[in-house]
């Protein structure tokens, strides 16, 4: 039997929280969680509109996620974003236990991975699903970023 929501499913709705991130001048950020094949939080980068540089796509994901289930700890439940946390974000999803970090694009510089940035232990991690596409979309943003200044 197909299963019709697998990461890439999943994915592409988190992609369309990076789009909606690009067109409010946020770097194109989005993330989803999932719970039970159902989503129950979605967040995009909001660090310009809210002045807050903690208002990645995956805490706001994380705080809307734990508000749904009445309960800090998301065990149970799927990350999905748009490009590889940052330590900052990886270092919160420790703390919510999540069960599963899937992400697109990688990111050298500010990675959890390069930077040796624990998960925990129990958190399975799946990258480069849409990869092409989310750093494709993050690349134009920067682009015409810098054709702007």
């Amino acid at each position: 039997m197909i299963q019709p929501f697998d990461d890439t499913y999943f994915m592409k709705k988190a992609y369309q929280e990076a789009e909606i991130a690009f067109d409010k001048g946020e770097v194109p950020v989005g993330a989803i969680v999932v719970f039970k094949d159902q989503i129950i939080a979605r967040a995009h980068n909001l660090t310009e509109t809210l002045t807050d540089v903690t208002a990645h796509a995956e805490m706001q994901a994380f705080t809307a996620a734990a508000d749904f289930l009445g309960g800090k700890y998301l065990k149970d439940c799927t990350l999905y974003v748009t490009l590889e946390p940052c330590q900052m974000c990886a270092g919160a999803s420790y703390w919510t236990q999540i069960g599963k970090i899937v992400y697109g694009a990688s990111e050298l510089e500010r990675g959890f991975k390069n930077l040796g940035t624990t998960l925990h232990p129990k958190t399975k991690v799946v990258s480069g699903i849409l990869e092409t596409e989310c750093s494709q979309l993050l690349k134009r943003f920067f682009i015409e970023k810098r054709n702007l200044n």
